[in-house]
């Protein structure tokens, strides 16, 4: 059974193998030109839409930095109000802290980790377990009163710190963009 089934597959591969022969021996000088020609076309079209899709690419990489350009600009305007308001004492020291440490993540993680502006990210780790918005709305007086009373204690604390790293911060965006890095 073995030898039958091999048998016919040389068979087969030879009637394969004549019908190749018989369709090259078809195959006019027109029509192998006419077929270059068509390949030639082909990968003209592939080479012109690789080309589109790389312009695209380009584009698009283009855009993302301008926006990452412009999302670090704003950042950086947003902490230029919140250290104003900070230092004027126009906005809580915790608030003020934790927008300062959001701002200053987004501009470059490693910023928050500066020694003139750990005061944000100290209030922010001794704070961020307190309710805010909706959640805070749920507490019920004595909840709400005991919240106040341990912010109030860290901000009591931490105000010259805080109001230490604020000021740093205007003095290290006062030297532009080269103290970023």
């Amino acid at each position: 059974r073995m030898n039958q089934v091999g048998l016919l597959e040389a068979i087969r591969c030879t009637i394969l193998v004549k019908h190749f022969i018989r369709f090259r021996g078809f195959m006019s000088s027109t029509v192998a030109l006419l077929l270059f020609v068509v390949a030639v076309l082909i990968i003209a079209g592939l080479v012109v839409y690789a080309h589109k899709l790389r312009s695209e690419v380009k584009r698009r990489e283009a855009f993302r930095l301008e926006e990452e350009r412009r999302a670090q600009q704003n950042s950086l305007e947003n902490l230029d109000y919140v250290v104003s308001a900070l230092v004027q004492e126009q906005v809580d020291i915790t608030e003020g802290s934790w927008r300062c440490k959001v701002l200053l993540e987004i501009v470059d993680p490693s910023l928050s980790e500066r020694p003139e502006f750990q005061a944000f990210a100290e209030v922010y780790s001794r704070t961020r377990h307190l309710k805010t918005h909706s959640a805070r709305k749920q507490l019920t007086p004595r909840e709400r009163m005991q919240e106040d009373k341990e912010r109030l204690a860290v901000e009591d604390e931490m105000r010259p710190a805080v109001l230490a790293a604020a000021a740093e911060v205007i003095k290290w965006r006062a030297k532009g963009p080269s103290a970023l890095h």
